[in-house]
């Protein structure tokens, strides 16, 4: 039964943000036109995202407790990325989003790495 109340739960919840994103878009297309409406609704919808994030990235911070076992060099690169990216999240939206532009203006460049990032070695014989 709880299952089926949370289920009820979030369904309300999408039908009536998606009630809300209509609106917003109804309002805002007479007077900045279709894709102007649909640029800030997008827009909306991604500030409410990352609103979201930040307010459960720091609920899961205040979760964790610190843990003095592992030293600061005995990280490996993925947890020093994970720790910039904890210490600054826009820096890291900044880099994010220029590797995206990079990706997108060099498809070539972009095509190699995914093919030697996925492509499995095998062992010498």
């Amino acid at each position: 039964m709880t299952l089926a109340a949370a289920a009820a739960i979030a369904a309300a919840a999408a039908v009536s943000v998606f009630a809300a994103a209509f609106a917003l878009y109804a309002v805002l297309e007479t007077s900045i036109g279709a894709a102007g409406a649909a640029a800030v609704v997008a827009g909306v919808a991604a500030l409410i995202v990352a609103i979201a994030g930040l307010l459960a990235a720091r609920k899961a911070e205040s979760r964790q407790a610190p843990s003095a076992s592992a030293a600061p060099d005995s990280f490996g690169l993925a947890e020093k990325l994970v720790g910039v990216v904890r210490d600054r999240p826009l820096l890291s939206l900044g880099a994010a989003l220029a590797a995206g532009v990079f990706a997108l203006k060099n498809p070539t460049f972009t095509a190699a790495m995914a093919k030697a990032f996925m492509e499995t070695r095998q062992p010498p014989r």
